[in-house]
């Protein structure tokens, strides 16, 4: 886009989870839906802006949840990572048939359809203009995908975290869907999205992007335009920050 106002960051994570993959499906995967982010994401490669992603696995899990019930926490977690894998490498596909290039990094061994993940070679890839999709979360169990967004975005010095919500426009003050009253908030700091328990990421994640002065933008998947609005400047969906709260 030629009228497009200079990109405000260099490098992004963004944050989508196995929901998002889902569309109107209980659970699986809409092939459509996969299709229209990976235009968004493109759209935004294609100003130059270095993207990667961590996707979690709600839109398999909900599938297992039967299986899952009763078992070990660890095992279920790592099936769930498992779960990343397949998501990364739809997400890589549908991705590549826009002529972007890609690669799947996975904090688990899965060599012949992923490159282990090497923080060194995750950010070289990012230099090359590749997208960079973490799979696996950390490759640990009682971790979830959101903290393992907060470290990748960490370790290869991301600017800022685009957390994607499914059909909430924000941070709200209680969950929209069950209280008519939610209040939008606009821009609210680390420490007081954990102390009032709203639910942006988990606290592990919240707690390591406020030790290291990571913003975290929250929007909306529903409008295609979310992502290259958050990377053109402008204010969408909520703010979390160190900065003070308005």
């Amino acid at each position: 886009m030629t009228d497009s106002p200079e990109p405000r960051f260099g490098r992004i994570l963004l944050k989508l989870s196995g929901e998002a993959l889902m569309g109107s499906l209980d659970f699986g995967t809409d092939g459509a839906e996969v299709d229209r982010i990976a235009k968004q994401v493109s759209a935004v490669r294609d100003r130059s802006v270095e993207v990667a992603i961590v996707v979690g696995a709600g839109n398999i899990y909900r599938g297992l949840d039967g299986a899952a019930s009763g078992m070990d926490r660890a095992t279920a977690d790592y099936m769930g990572m498992l779960a990343t894998v397949l998501n990364a490498l739809t997400l890589q596909d549908a991705l590549e048939r826009l002529g972007q290039h890609t690669r799947v990094m996975s904090a688990i061994d899965v060599k012949e359809v992923a490159e282990p993940y090497i923080r060194r070679r995750a950010m070289r890839h990012l230099e090359k203009g590749r997208v960079v999709i973490f799979a696996a979360g950390t490759g640990n169990p009682f971790f979830t995908t959101d903290t393992a967004a907060a470290l990748r975005a960490l370790e290869i010095h991301a600017e800022a975290i685009l957390m994607a919500k499914n059909g909430v426009e924000g941070v709200f003050d209680s969950d929209p869907a069950t209280n008519p009253e939610a209040k939008f908030i606009a821009t609210i700091t680390h420490r007081e999205a954990i102390e009032r328990g709203l639910k942006v990421m988990d606290s592990t994640a919240l707690s390591l992007c406020m030790d290291n002065d990571l913003p975290i933008y929250v929007f909306n998947m529903g409008d295609e335009s979310n992502i290259d609005r958050i990377v053109s400047g402008e204010k969408v969906g909520t703010l979390v920050s160190n900065g003070p709260a308005a």
